[in-house]
């Protein structure tokens, strides 16, 4: 066999070519090669996550010249981010046919007079004339449609910019729902990427047929094997059947041993974690989404006090707790994997009426979020939501009606309007509906500052401190609500970034609820309790001692006593 026959036949020897004779680098590692085995068999969809200067990019490129040039009428659309990087792709495959190791094997691919050669589109020698180039590099947000394609290459096309909210993700994600308009009958989708969150476009691939294969840095720790869902590279999990020890963290403690030393050995490995971080490197590098997530979803369920709640009394004092056994399993979980809801530890026997009790509203024109509203009650320390809903009709009759019933039913003592909306015409609207079933006080305010980071800024403190508690019936009533508009939801899925849910209707007049007693949090629950039990204590004793002989001794001498005792005033007679 010639070399030629042998480097078309063998995508592996034709790695190992470009490798050590065009880019003068040393031969390619175990991971490098296990990535060209799949690139060349794997099937027709297939998703290659590998971690970050693993050189999945390069090994791409030679892929796309080895069809090429097995098949010089194949035609192949790189698709990334942005056009500057597509671009970049596009001309490294340029450079490796050009490049003079290719005279005597490939030259016949460089374009000939009158084909395309322009860095975004170009041909190869031996093509056909055809409507599509050989090559064509476009940005995700570029013209897609207008060319067909054997081989659609999606190169990184979720980065943060693009992905960081759910709007985004539609958006990108009906971008690449476009590769099945232009691929060829036959035709192979490759993507090639690092998820950026739990919420990745990447995520439902598995479900469209794609081929999946993951190769981390690092192998998973025994504990962090279930996170990549079976989608472990079958050489690493091969490995892990001959060496469990791999998984052990020695040297880190986010992974076991370096699943590509010839890459980069421990010391590389551990030089980037510091560099990193936790969360980058478990991203970047082991491309385990579970800590991104936990930071950049900083609202939890489990934080929450679940509990029955009454409208006009409430515990003195309760005590969070996350053991198994407090679990409350038949209300759906709504946040992510791990997360869930808690009754109290301790709930105290004696009950108190509330200190204050109030509503807030966020109206809503006729656009796509509601009018919600929440009421909060305030004892000890603990602020209770005992209702929390939303209305589709603005600031209509029916709307307007029911929230006025929803404040005389829970007897609240002001109502808190937000005044964005018409500058205070809301209230307006709302006044007449109320005076005439339980008038209340109705004072507006106005929010200011970036949504996300307001609500952010409001609810974390309070949930972390475990002094929020929701109301049993509240929580089953917001769990019938469609998904997008389910307050516990948009609580678990916000995020700072700007636009970060379709939908906040919900999640936002929460904010404004617990805002309102931020000033009266710093009042310790069991120091009140304490306080309240001195009190009932003394009133206890006088009551019991009232009418005995021992009662005078109890009782604080009077003013006129206490000045006898003290003796005649100096200068009177």
């Amino acid at each position: 066999m010639t070399s030629q026959e042998i480097l078309q036949g063998d995508f592996l020897k034709f790695l190992w070519y470009v490798w050590t004779r065009l880019l003068l680098l040393p031969k390619p590692t175990r991971v490098q090669l296990d990535i060209a085995r799949f690139l060349e068999s794997g099937g027709r969809r297939r998703f290659i996550q590998a971690f970050r200067g693993v050189g999945k990019t390069f090994l791409t490129a030679a892929y796309v010249v080895w069809r090429l040039w097995k098949n010089p009428n194949l035609k192949i659309m790189i698709v990334s981010a942005n056009e500057s990087f597509a671009t970049e792709i596009a001309l490294f495959i340029k450079q490796i046919i050009e490049h003079e190791a290719g005279n005597d094997l490939w030259s016949d691919l460089r374009p000939r007079p009158g084909q395309r050669t322009s860095a975004l589109i170009f041909d190869v020698g031996p093509a056909k004339a055809d409507k599509s180039p050989s090559v064509k590099a476009v940005g995700i947000t570029g013209q897609l449609t207008g060319s067909r394609a054997h081989l659609v290459l999606f190169d990184d096309v979720e980065v943060p910019k693009n992905s960081e909210t759910e709007t985004m993700r539609e958006k990108l994600e009906t971008k690449t729902k476009e590769a099945a308009a232009i691929l060829k009958p036959g035709g192979e989708i490759l993507y090639l990427g690092t998820p950026q969150s739990e919420q990745s476009i990447y995520r439902k691939l598995p479900e469209k047929g794609y081929e999946v294969r993951i190769w981390p840095a690092r192998y998973p720790l025994t504990e962090k094997l279930s996170n990549y869902g079976g989608f472990l590279a079958p050489l690493l999990m091969e490995d892990l059947k001959a060496r469990p020890e791999l998984m052990k963290a020695v040297g880190s403690t986010v992974g076991g041993a370096p699943t590509d030393p010839g890459r980069f050995t421990d010391l590389d490995l551990i030089e980037r974690e510091t560099e990193y971080r936790a969360a980058g490197f478990l991203l970047q590098y082991q491309l385990d989404t579970t800590l991104s997530d936990a930071e950049k979803y900083p609202l939890k369920t489990r934080d929450l006090i679940v509990t029955d709640c009454d409208k006009k009394v409430a515990p003195a004092r309760l005590v969070w707790g996350s053991s198994p056994e407090l679990a409350i399993k038949d209300v759906e979980n709504v946040g992510f994997d791990g997360d869930r809801l808690f009754r109290p530890m301790h709930v105290s026997s004696d009950f108190l009426p509330y200190t204050g009790s109030v509503m807030h509203i966020d109206p809503s024109g006729r656009g796509r979020d509601r009018t919600t509203y929440v009421v909060t009650k305030f004892l000890c320390g603990y602020i209770f939501v005992t209702r929390w809903g939303g209305y589709q009709d603005g600031y209509g009759p029916q709307t307007l009606a029911a929230l006025a019933q929803v404040a005389a039913d829970e007897e609240v003592n002001l109502i808190v309007p937000e005044d964005n909306f018409g500058d205070g015409m809301f209230g307006k609207l709302l006044e007449p509906y109320v005076n005439r079933l339980r008038p209340c006080r109705i004072e507006g305010i106005r929010a200011k500052g970036q949504k996300e980071l307001r609500i952010i800024g409001a609810l974390e403190p309070t949930m972390r401190q475990h002094r929020l508690v929701m109301d049993t019936n509240v929580l089953r009533a917001d769990l019938k609500q469609p998904v997008a508009h389910s307050g516990l939801f948009q609580l678990t899925h916000m995020t700072e970034a700007r636009g970060a849910l379709k939908h906040d209707d919900m999640v936002d007049v929460l904010a404004m609820g617990v805002q309102h007693w931020a000033e009266y949090l710093n009042a310790d629950a069991k120091k009140a309790e304490d306080d309240r039990k001195r009190k009932a204590d003394a009133e206890w004793e006088r009551r019991f001692f009232e009418g005995t002989v021992g009662h005078s001794f109890m009782k604080k001498p009077s003013t006129v006593a206490a000045r006898r005792g003290r003796g005649r005033p100096v200068g009177r007679r």
